[in-house]
């Protein structure tokens, strides 16, 4: 199935059931009063988060979305049937927001979280409520309310601990196939990874995180340039950032300092906080560099990179280097758990999914006449 990360939708309330002016009529009751009922509520659309669900895909040839309107009050203190809400099951991670003015609706950030996106309208009154003392016999009701419309982007930011930085064919899907089970496509040409692919990294029986791989960054990515800027937002949900270098280029003229210093500065263009994650150095393929001449390599390229923090070389081919470096990244994130959302923030959840029952006619018991 072809991934989507993105999609645009419309979605419509259902209308409010209008209210009715209707009177009691019956044989040997004179002066029945008003009996008119309200109209039933519109139906209104929710969306909830699925993790049995990994692409948008769905929503690029739905896109408009639109709840049914109540029923109409009818007389003998009927009231109109509301209308059944609408569902939108959406994978996990997935940012709602106002396609008009930018603002955030929802974030789907767990599985089972909803959030209401398309209010229905109120039920009209009817004229039983505006009888009165002085008003015996109204002959006023109110129509039923228009149900929201918005018009929604569906942003899809994948859930994962560890996300993965390089240039194109710098070894990111092997790594990721090296240390865990995901099978990406690998290739000896760049842009063999088309769509972000996520790996469960497992280290022990009861202890695991998620990897995700994107596509290769390019110098001037921020402007547009390649695949990997439209994934970038895959990696604003991790925590710590893998910077993959290849030590061992196949093209001589190539300079693995300028192309790593090339990938931050992309990084940095394209979002602040995101280039302020903590980010790790590993310099992949260096079972292609003579045994004699690795150690000399490597702290070469770190000196020249002037890099200050955790550093890790790693063959993804044969799998030197990875096993100690995944023990690395469980005790760092042991460390370092993710942040829980506060219990004000959990208190504002958004009301529960309300079906109606099958459509039926009810009849209220009636009151005394006056």
């Amino acid at each position: 199935m072809k991934f989507f990360d993105e999609a645009v939708i419309e979605v419509i309330g259902g209308d409010g059931g209008n209210g009715v002016a209707s009177f009691r009529r019956e044989k040997y009751i004179p002066r029945g009063g008003p009996d008119g009922g309200d109209g039933g509520r519109g139906g209104s659309i929710y969306a909830i988060a699925d993790r049995n669900i990994n692409t948008l895909i769905d929503y690029r040839y739905a896109r408009i979305h639109r709840a049914k309107r109540g029923e109409n009050g009818r007389g003998a203190d009927q009231y109109g049937h509301g209308a059944e809400d609408i569902v939108l099951r959406m994978p996990v991670g997935t940012v709602i927001a106002d396609a008009d003015s930018g603002t955030v609706i929802a974030d789907l950030a767990t599985d089972g979280a909803r959030a209401l996106i398309a209010q229905g309208g109120k039920g009209g009154l009817g004229n039983l409520h505006f009888k009165s003392s002085t008003n015996r016999s109204p002959r006023q009701c109110t129509p039923g309310e228009k149900g929201e419309q918005r018009k929604l982007r569906l942003e899809l930011k994948v859930l994962a601990d560890v996300g993965l930085l390089g240039l194109p064919n710098a070894g990111k899907s092997t790594f990721i196939r090296a240390i865990s089970a995901a099978r990406p496509k690998v290739a000896d040409y760049p842009f063999t990874t088309l769509a972000p692919q996520l790996g469960v990294v497992r280290t022990d029986t009861a202890r695991s995180f998620v990897v995700a791989d994107i596509p290769g960054l390019i110098e001037g990515a921020a402007d547009g340039a390649g695949l990997g800027h439209q994934f970038l937002r895959h990696l604003q949900r991790t925590r710590l950032l893998l910077h993959i270098v290849d030590l061992a280029p196949s093209d001589p003229d190539a300079d693995p300092v300028h192309d790593a210093r090339a990938i931050v500065r992309e990084l940095e263009r394209y979002d602040q906080a995101l280039y302020d994650k903590p980010r790790w150095l590993v310099l992949n393929k260096i079972d292609l560099i003579p045994e004699e001449e690795r150690e000399k390599r490597i702290k070469a390229f770190v000196r020249a990179y002037r890099w200050k923090g955790p550093m890790f070389a790693v063959a993804a081919i044969d799998g030197t280097g990875c096993r100690e470096l995944t023990f690395a990244i469980q005790a760092w994130l042991d460390d370092h758990p993710a942040p829980q959302p506060s219990a004000d923030a959990a208190s504002e959840s958004p009301p529960p999914i309300v079906v109606s029952p099958k459509p039926r006619s009810t009849r209220r018991r009636r009151e005394a006449p006056e």
